[in-house]
């Protein structure tokens, strides 16, 4: 197999840890309380971001636009999960790959280049890779997604490892026992939401939420869910459903407020 530019793959993976991370480790107070051998377990869609940057404007239809940058990676919870082990945590990812090119490349990048544990996650033979086509441009950015829905299981839960934490996508109208399950373990949940396609955003129908120490919507997502006008006011809502709330504003940065402490906080971008 080959990764985009010509490099050749193998068609395994294992759990090297990446050079990124190497000699760090941010909870080596921690180790040997007898806790659980992963710090972070994720579940959520695995996408190949194609990311076309340095764009002047909106591409116009009828016209071809050239951008002055781009770049390629595993994207969707693949951004956390790299996150996360680039800042030295033990990371879990159950996701579906698929058997293509994309799906090679996404699970060797994950598994060989950045030391995430993919013993959770599996490959779905005959299944289309999901790719976002990402532009970026005033600030903002806008995607193009395709994919297919993955064939069941669409993640291997039943493998999860104990953890720390989790990280998880909620879907409106759908309740999955594992977060029930880690958040009776002790394991902190944090989660953030996809767009509700029904356009009802009731927040009733994210009956994991109850469960969660952390949510992490977007602007426009935590505005519909919570019936407000602006970020601030959407993130002091959800602050009353949920420990601590952070509401990303993209160019404007992020506001959160943590209804443990009483803390609050406003950052730019």
């Amino acid at each position: 197999m080959f990764r985009p530019g010509g490099e050749e793959l193998s068609t395994t993976g294992s759990a090297r840890p990446a050079p990124t991370s190497a000699g760090l480790d941010p909870l080596a107070s921690l180790r040997g309380d007898g806790g659980p051998d992963q710090d972070v377990f994720l579940t959520g869609t695995v996408f190949l971001d194609i990311i076309f940057t340095g764009l002047d404007h909106a591409p116009v239809r009828g016209t071809e636009s050239w951008s002055r940058g781009m770049g390629s990676s595993p994207g969707g919870v693949a951004n956390m999960a790299t996150a996360l082990r680039r800042l030295g945590l033990r990371t879990s990812l159950a996701a579906a790959f698929g058997d293509d090119v994309y799906g090679d490349y996404c699970w060797e990048s994950l598994a060989d280049d950045e030391g995430i544990d993919l013993t959770p996650s599996h490959r779905a033979p005959g299944w289309h890779s999901p790719v976002t086509v990402s532009m970026a441009y005033e600030g903002e950015r806008t995607m193009v997604s395709h994919g297919h829905e993955a064939p069941p299981p669409s993640v291997s839960v039943a493998q999860r490892p104990r953890s720390r934490a989790c990280f998880t996508s909620l879907a409106p109208g759908r309740m999955e026992r594992w977060v029930r399950d880690a958040y009776e373990e002790g394991s902190k949940v944090f989660a953030d939401v996809g767009w509700d396609e029904t356009g009802a955003w009731d927040p009733d129908t994210l009956a994991d939420l109850a469960y969660c120490h952390a949510f992490l919507p977007n602007a426009t997502e935590a505005q519909h869910y919570t019936r407000t006008e602006e970020p601030e006011a959407a993130v002091r809502a959800l602050a009353d459903l949920v420990p601590i709330a952070v509401v990303t504003k993209g160019a404007g940065g992020a506001v959160a407020v943590d209804s443990l402490s009483g803390e609050s906080a406003d950052v730019p971008a």
